[in-house]
């Protein structure tokens, strides 16, 4: 099974910016639905942005127009460009496959890792 693993995160100031990447172990070419979650404390997990299965992007709300996620098949790598961040992204950020998310949360093929940090201060 593949495995992904997080890069990127780290601590800026509101309005900076920050790129996450999203490395597999194996090859992505085949796999359409691929995105980005986080998870702020005492909050369920959302979606931040995923490819759907027709190869569309999606973005959740509080993100559109400032978050831009891309793809590398050849690098088996996702990128999540993040611009005009603000205290409100605070929060663990996590690649996944197949997610599913609620109000109950998110559910995704994989586990959910250690993901990578992102923490805006304002």
């Amino acid at each position: 099974q593949v495995e992904l693993v997080e890069s990127g995160g780290g601590l800026v100031q509101a309005g900076g910016s920050l790129t996450l990447s999203c490395v597999a172990s194996a090859s992505i070419s085949g796999i359409n639905t691929i995105g980005w979650y986080r998870q702020a404390p005492g909050k369920q997990r959302e979606l931040v942005a995923a490819f759907s299965r027709r190869g569309r992007t999606i973005y959740g709300d509080p993100v559109k127009g400032r978050f831009t996620i891309s793809r590398n098949n050849a690098k088996n790598s996702v990128d999540l460009q993040m611009t005009s961040l603000k205290p409100e992204d605070t929060a663990v950020y996590n690649c996944n496959i197949d997610g599913s998310c609620s109000g109950y949360g998110c559910y995704a093929r994989l586990g959910w890792g250690q993901g990578t940090q992102v923490t805006v201060s304002a």
